[in-house]
Formats: structure tokens, sequence, C-alpha cells
């Protein structure tokens, strides 16, 4: 990782693949990753840790299931949200977002329990910038 500041919006524009994030840096043992998203990804849950969500543009909807019950939060640029480990999402985008992820480092895109995955997804630790 780099000892030098990053420019985001710079990093966002050195690739184009949706739902394949980028590790712009660490912080101890957490990645903080990139990612442009569209379209849906795939129903998941991360059975050890939360998963923070900053959408840096565009709009962010995150689907969620607990309980039998279902429901969407919908996160506007600047918001910030955290889903609870264990916890059902599916993250979309009608129109595209950029979004900060805030996750251990190793945890795969598509948590520990998922639906089938679709080509357009990466299922990924994230890659280095």
């Amino acid at each position: 990782m780099s000892d030098e500041p990053i420019d985001v919006a710079a990093a966002l524009s050195a690739f184009d693949e949706l739902w394949s994030p980028r590790i712009v840096t660490r912080v101890n043992d957490y990645d903080v990753r990139i990612a442009k998203v569209a379209g849906e990804h795939v129903w998941h849950a991360h059975d050890h840790t939360d998963e923070f969500f900053l959408v840096l543009d565009g709009e962010l909807r995150i689907a969620l299931r607990q309980g039998g019950r279902e429901r969407t939060v919908v996160l506007p640029r600047g918001a910030v949200y955290v889903v609870p480990r264990g916890v059902e999402h599916r993250p979309s985008s009608v129109d595209g977002a950029s979004i900060l992820m805030f996750e251990p480092s190793g945890t795969l895109t598509v948590g520990d329990r998922h639906e089938q995955v679709p080509e357009h997804v990466d299922v990924t630790t994230g890659h280095p910038l």
C-alpha cells in the first residue's frame, strides 16, 4: 500500500468493471475498497463481520432480509450504512453508483452464504489498485 495520499476519484477512473472492488488502502486488518456498481449484486450474508458502505456518487439501494421480513434502504450520495453481520442483503443501483466499503481483509464480495453468482459479479477479496 502507498504511503502517499490517494485520490479516490482518480482511482475510480482507473477501472470500469462493475461489482469488482479495488483495494485503496488498509487500516489495521481492514481493506478500504472502492467499487463501481450498476444493476443488482447477489443476495448474500457475512456471518462474521458487519459491512460498511459509503456512497461516493449515485444512489445505492440495499435490500435486507431479517427475521422473515424484507426491506430496502436507499443511500443517496454521501450516505453511509452498516449491514450488521449475518443479515442477508443485496446491493443494487438502477443508474449506477460509486461506493467505498470497509471490510476485514480477505472478505469475499459474496460473503459466507450467497445465491448463485452470475458472471457479471466478481467473487473476490478485492483487487489491488
